[in-house]
């Protein structure tokens, strides 16, 4: 099969596309013929090794899984052992292991039928980025109807899923992003939109019961200036505080403080659970997510895919099609 491989850590340039041995699905698993695959800020942690903590488990000098790429829409064509709820034929989204390929294995209960609504490309933007959010708002955030929402980072992948899903779950939402993508966030479904170029979400704050914090900065003394006298910060990433550990330092300083604190200080980490997914599903079957497709590219174009990326030139998200 066709298959975007990687040999060595580094830039997009390390990827490449190469003819490999198709996978085959063992018990537990779904062998997929895949039709779209989508980017999110993981994998191009992933394909550089940075931070250098993620070699601890991904491998030392190379990654151990030569083909990246985790959210997944395809056609199911076989099933390992012990799978059940799923047929041959059957549409499905969800996590695999190196979906940047023409077939892919995936665990059974790290997938969930397509939305009906949904296109593959659309369904492929959906499950790494929309499962974050959804643990971060629902399950860290406790987030209620009626409260007011801050969402920086509103127009990525991550962001534009939780703008959305807090709007469904009746906040007050209010978003951050740059010049150029507020009228993204606004169609999101956010009641006010924040420039962060010209604005500080912390200058004169209304006070957040909740703030989603996704791949920033702010400091801790920062998000809390913004919070209500017990309103709840939840750090969603960070892509700074060094190449060994990365963003990871805010959110265990966050930890830290948390108990000696009225605010609560959290982070997100998503568990990737197949009913997550159908939750998903028929949100967006309902009509009150859509998934953010900025650009699709054909596979041997997943380096380009991957540098728009890493420049911050994708609104929602980018989506290999096959």
């Amino acid at each position: 099969m066709r298959a975007i491989v990687q040999d060595r850590y580094g830039s997009a340039d390390k990827l490449r596309l190469a003819c490999v041995d198709r996978p085959e699905s063992a018990a537990g698993q779904v062998l997929l013929r895949v039709h779209a695959a989508g980017l999110d800020r993981g994998t191009w942690h992933l394909m550089t090794g940075r931070p250098y903590l993620l070699r601890l488990v991904c491998g030392l000098r190379g990654p151990k899984r030569r083909v990246p790429g985790r959210d997944v829409a395809g056609t199911v064509i076989a099933l390992g052992a012990d799978v059940t709820g799923f047929a041959v034929g059957d549409h499905v989204y969800g996590i695999s292991e190196g979906s940047f390929a023409e077939y892919a294995v995936a665990r059974a209960d790290k997938l969930a039928r397509m939305p009906a609504n949904a296109t593959f490309a659309q369904a492929a933007a959906v499950p790494v980025s929309a499962l974050i959010a959804l643990r971060a708002l629902r399950d860290v955030g406790r987030v209620q109807a009626g409260q007011r929402v801050l969402v920086t980072g509103a127009s990525g992948g991550v962001g534009s899923y939780a703008v959305q899903l807090a709007t469904a779950f009746g906040a007050e939402v209010t978003g951050v992003a740059s010049t150029a993508k507020l009228d993204l966030v606004r169609s999101l479904g956010a009641t006010h939109v924040l420039d962060y170029t010209r604005q500080d979400f912390a200058d004169g704050a209304p006070g957040y019961d909740l703030i989603i914090d996704i791949a920033g900065n702010p400091t801790l003394s920062r998000l809390r200036r913004a919070l209500a006298p017990t309103g709840t910060a939840v750090i969603v990433g960070g892509e700074e505080g060094g190449d060994f550990s990365g963003g990871m330092n805010r959110q265990f300083r966050a930890l830290a403080l948390s108990p000696f604190i009225k605010h609560r200080l959290a982070m997100a980490i998503a568990d990737e659970r197949g009913s997550d997914l159908a939750t998903l599903a028929e949100l967006i079957e309902a009509g009150s997510v859509t998934p953010s497709v900025d650009r699709t590219y054909p596979l041997e174009d997943a380096p380009t895919a991957m540098r728009h990326l890493e420049a911050g030139a994708v609104s929602g998200k980018a989506v290999i099609t096959l």
